[in-house]
């Protein structure tokens, strides 16, 4: 009997220090290869290659400071351990990534505590109002869900929550959450970048001028080289030739840009700057065009009661038909719709205001799934057109953003008057289908001017004339609008690129037009991981409510029967066996 205990205890020895070692082993292993096993159906856990390969290149240390410390709801909570986990697998990759959480809030002092926001907001970072319950009530608490990020002697700011009208909190937080990847590697990118592309605002054509799109060329100066340029028929405009073969005349022909943007038009391109364009094109240039195909505005109502819009005649719509796209001379009304002031009536000697939907202004939610829109808060529009796509071989079409199921589209000339808010519209009118507004083209295209090429601009054709071009890609939208600021009514100062300082809502024009920029100049590799998805599994608040008392029950009293049963067959199974 005693040597049989001896031996019992002897194995139950060797058994600790086999575990003891196990676990050791595994612990140094780790500590030299990292693996992480990720059995989400949605991959959640898994970074894309892109991510990896920005952080292998990795060669300085890039510092977050983030504002996601303090007493949050659960919501908010849930965002702070998302930021850490995955900072944290950042840093699995590569030690240079470092961070700290910071409570902005944490000074009971409250001057410091203004000092801290007013600074926070200084370096790019927006306040969030929170009504949070306490023991003493419902109490206001700012936060700043976002965070600076340093890399040598730069700083940039980035927001982790994505702000999105009519969206229940809890998909705002989950869309952040599936979003998180992106902002930060594409911050990191961004921060670590030596040299920023260049891309250019092409004018001549009386496109929007440089206070109208003041905003949107602040922010990409962050990341690119921002520059605007006449093209006035200058073949070298758009694209740099160099001499490689003097006795052959032989050039190598690269774009000047990684993209240009063409912002709102409103006269007619002379057929040499098509040329010029087309070619750009060609040689794997890329293009975001933001084109009004008809003319209508809101300064003409302001001073009479009804304007009529008119072919706006850019001669553009063939060479854009040609790349795959027709643009159609009409007007989208949509009965979801940005609503504007009017003047209803005096109540003394004060004017009354009241806010009526505009219908010739859509508010466009993307419902599309490419990584350029999907996520992304409305778009507000204004006197935007329908377009087509039409089939051109070896070119992908991929439609963006469309006008609501409750829509219709008017016909040019068309007259446009106020008065229509003064009646309920016939919503029998407003059946849809959706209008196609902004689409993604991307492939070879075939040149506009392939075997047919005018005798004016024989000598473009002598000098490197490509007719099918590289692989490449471009945007077109049918509102020129889209990217143009407001100006602070009374002051004239712009303000930001997607704010309404009437409605005091903020749309996503901004982001809409960045990812779009992002995505002409660095291809769909880094943007794709906007395309990450985290499913909401919410629990059934109506079954919980019904069934509360037993839920409760079942939560509470069955782990404690479970543990206490298992307790009870565990002692008879050593009965059993010890019996004999």
């Amino acid at each position: 009997m005693g040597k049989n205990n001896k031996n019992i205890r002897r194995q139950n020895q060797l058994q600790l220090l086999l575990v003891i070692a196990i676990i050791v082993v595994a612990q140094m292993a780790g500590s030299v290869w990292f693996t992480r096993f990720d059995l989400t159906g949605e991959k959640r856990y898994t970074l894309s290659q892109s991510t990896k390969d920005i952080l292998a290149n990795l060669n300085d240390i890039v510092f977050f400071r983030v504002y996601l410390d303090g007493d949050f709801p659960a919501g908010f909570k849930r965002l702070r351990r998302e930021t850490k986990e995955l900072l944290d697998e950042f840093r699995a990759y590569n030690k240079n990534i470092q961070y700290e959480f910071i409570n902005p809030s944490e000074s009971e002092d409250a001057k410091e505590r203004n000092d801290t926001y007013k600074l926070l907001m200084e370096q790019g970072l927006q306040p969030t109002n929170l009504q949070v319950n306490t023991k003493n009530g419902m109490e206001q608490k700012v936060i700043f869900p976002g965070a600076i990020v340093t890399y040598r002697q730069k700083e940039i700011p980035i927001e982790l929550l994505d702000a999105q009208i009519n969206v229940p909190p809890e998909a705002v937080l989950n869309h952040s959450i599936e979003n998180l990847e992106y902002k930060l590697i594409n911050a990191i990118q961004r921060i670590t970048r030596k040299k920023k592309p260049h891309i250019a605002f092409i004018e001549g054509q009386g496109e929007l001028g440089e206070k109208e799109v003041w905003d949107i060329t602040r922010t990409l100066k962050q990341d690119y080289a921002v520059e605007r340029v006449a093209i006035n028929e200058n073949i070298n405009a758009l694209t740099k030739r160099y001499l490689i073969d003097s006795l052959h005349n032989d050039y190598k022909i690269v774009p000047k840009y990684k993209a240009i943007i063409i912002a709102k038009p409103d006269s007619a391109f002379s057929e040499k700057d098509k040329f010029i364009i087309d070619q750009y094109l060609m040689y794997g240039g890329k293009i975001l065009w933001l084109i009004d195909p008809v003319i209508a505005s809101m300064d003409s109502i302001k001073n009479s009661p009804s304007t009529v819009a008119i072919d706006a005649n850019l001669r553009l719509q063939d060479q854009l038909f040609s790349y795959g796209v027709r643009l159609n001379k009409d007007l989208i009304m949509d009965l979801t719709a940005l609503p504007i002031p009017l003047k209803t009536g005096m109540m003394g000697n004060q004017p009354q205001i009241s806010f009526f939907p505009w219908y010739y202004f859509p508010l466009v939610t993307p419902l599309s799934q490419h990584p350029i829109v999907r996520n992304l808060n409305a778009i507000k529009t204004q006197f935007v057109s329908s377009l087509d796509t039409n089939r051109v071989k070896g070119v992908k079409k991929t439609v963006l953003l469309q006008s609501s199921d409750y829509s219709r589209t008017v016909t040019m000339p068309a007259v446009i008057s106020l008065s229509m808010l003064r009646k309920k519209p016939n919503e029998s009118l407003y059946k849809g289908p959706p209008k196609t507004l902004a689409v993604l083209l991307e492939g070879t295209f075939t040149s506009f001017y392939n075997n047919r090429i005018p005798p004016s601009l024989m000598e473009a054709k002598e000098i490197g004339f490509k007719d099918h071009s590289t692989k490449t890609a471009m945007i077109v939208v049918s509102d020129g609008d889209v990217i143009r600021n407001q100006f602070k009514i009374p002051g004239g100062y712009p303000l930001p690129l997607g704010y309404d300082q009437f409605t005091k809502e903020t749309f996503g024009n901004k982001e809409f037009l960045l990812n779009a920029i992002n995505y002409l100049t660095d291809g769909a590799s880094l943007i794709s991981v906007r395309s990450k998805e985290v499913k909401l599994r919410l629990l059934n608040t109506t079954l919980i409510n019904n069934n509360r008392l037993l839920i409760q029950v079942i939560n509470v009293v069955v782990p404690v029967l479970v543990v206490i049963l298992a307790g009870l067959l565990l002692v008879w199974l050593r009965r059993k066996k010890y019996a004999k």
